[in-house]
């Protein structure tokens, strides 16, 4: 599968497991310059990709150390999904928060925005803001990676598209449910929404 100069990554976690610390470094070599790719393309920021590219080794030596490792002969795709998620959690954890657009392209807040917002107003639209966050965290993962990266991340369906390994059509569909399922949600815990977004 794979044109590799010298041993193989499966000998290299042997090695390293039975105290060989040289031979996680030659692992570093090998997959260092594609993993920072693959995180700079989604975080867009070389000093915080370079950051996430060292939790990415610092997890992986963790999880080696701990026994926990079970992924023999796929270590390059477990590497790589955990780059691809570790940047995909930085957007989780952040303090920023998508601009949601429906597929006619108005912004699922736009009921909430007040020319003269009042100290009640603020409130309920900081708790929707916590709501709505909240009902993306219980989509499915597929629907919510798919939407954090569109909204979060502002990354092209292209982009995703090659980022998760699947089709853009595959890509597009995940974003489709993912509205979907969110516009439900909302509607049936009754949360202020803009009717031009939400008709019955």
């Amino acid at each position: 599968m794979s044109n590799q100069i010298g041993p193989k990554d499966c000998d290299l976690i042997r090695q390293y497991r039975s105290g060989h610390d040289e031979a996680f470094g030659v692992l570093v070599d090998r997959y260092q310059s594609k993993l920072f790719t693959t995180i700079f393309l989604i975080v867009k920021d070389k000093g915080l990709a370079e950051d996430i590219l060292q939790d990415v080794f610092t997890k992986v030596i963790k999880t080696l150390n701990s026994d926990r490792y079970n992924e023999e002969g796929k270590f390059q795709p477990w590497i790589m999904r955990i780059a691809h998620n570790l940047a995909i959690d930085h957007f989780r954890k952040s303090k920023r928060y998508p601009t949601i657009r429906m597929e006619d392209g108005t912004n699922v807040f736009n009921s909430l925005l007040f020319a003269d917002e009042t100290a009640e107003d603020i409130r309920v639209r900081q708790e929707t803001v916590h709501l709505v966050k909240r009902l993306i965290e219980e989509l499915p993962a597929a629907q919510k990676e798919v939407l954090i990266m569109r909204h979060y991340m502002d990354m092209s369906f292209q982009d995703i598209a090659d980022q998760t390994g699947v089709s853009i059509n595959t890509a597009l569909g995940r974003m489709r449910y993912a509205l979907i399922h969110l516009r439900k949600k909302m509607k049936q815990l009754n949360v202020a929404y803009d009717k031009t977004i939400y008709p019955k």
